[in-house]
């Protein structure tokens, strides 16, 4: 790794940050997947501490808010029985606080989908924030205790409720589950009916 030019590191880090695979990455800049990985885990832990350091005061005046489902080794039903509930195992799931006006990420947290994620995901969140804003989420549960400890009253809150269903004009078995209504629900504060949305969260998941 350390024989490595910065215009080699450079090439590297370009092809991964356009989507590539791994092994996509290898195979266009021609360094093994050992190297390619080593250097994505180190480029991972600068971020983070970019983000962490640089990522205060945020002028940000709208944040959507979303999870998105992946899992490590398995997924839960088919985590073998001497490692359910071990960590590294099964379902993981990312919490992203995205602003839709600059398209910024301005915080994240990987964890379980729970309420003791939420409410320190929302606390960090709170904590980079110069303004008040509006702030949209799913209709998970957790979400509600948690901008609660995290914003008090402070927030204008809103939450797009999504109800999924087989497409009715689609005669097609296994066609993926389609938005059949919406319901906007306000919860705290005053958000602008017009820009209660989630949509800016759900492009950066699939982005991700």
């Amino acid at each position: 790794m350390n024989r490595l030019s910065r215009a080699e590191r450079a090439q590297i880090i370009r092809a991964l940050v356009e989507g590539n695979s791994l092994r996509s990455t290898t195979r266009i800049t021609g360094r093994s997947i050992n190297t390619v990985t080593k250097l994505l885990v180190e480029l991972g832990a600068v971020c983070e501490a970019y983000q962490i350091e640089h990522f205060r005061d945020l002028t940000s005046t709208r944040i959507e808010c979303d999870e998105i489902w992946a899992f490590v080794r398995a997924k839960a039903k088919n985590v073998p029985g001497e490692h359910r509930g071990e960590p590294g195992w099964g379902d993981i799931w990312t919490w992203v606080a995205h602003d839709p006006d600059t398209k910024l990420v301005s915080t994240w947290l990987v964890g379980q989908r729970d309420a003791a994620c939420a409410t320190a995901f929302l606390a960090d969140l709170a904590s980079r924030l110069r303004y008040r804003v509006q702030l949209t989420t799913d209709g998970h549960l957790p979400y509600l205790e948690a901008v609660e400890r995290a914003f008090g009253s402070a927030v204008d809150f809103a939450q797009l409720v999504k109800f999924y269903g087989p497409d009715p004009a689609e005669d097609r078995k296994f066609s993926p589950p389609v938005v059949l209504a919406e319901e906007v629900r306000l919860l705290q504060g005053d958000p602008a009916p017009a820009t209660i949305s989630t949509s800016g969260g759900e492009r950066q998941n699939l982005t991700m």
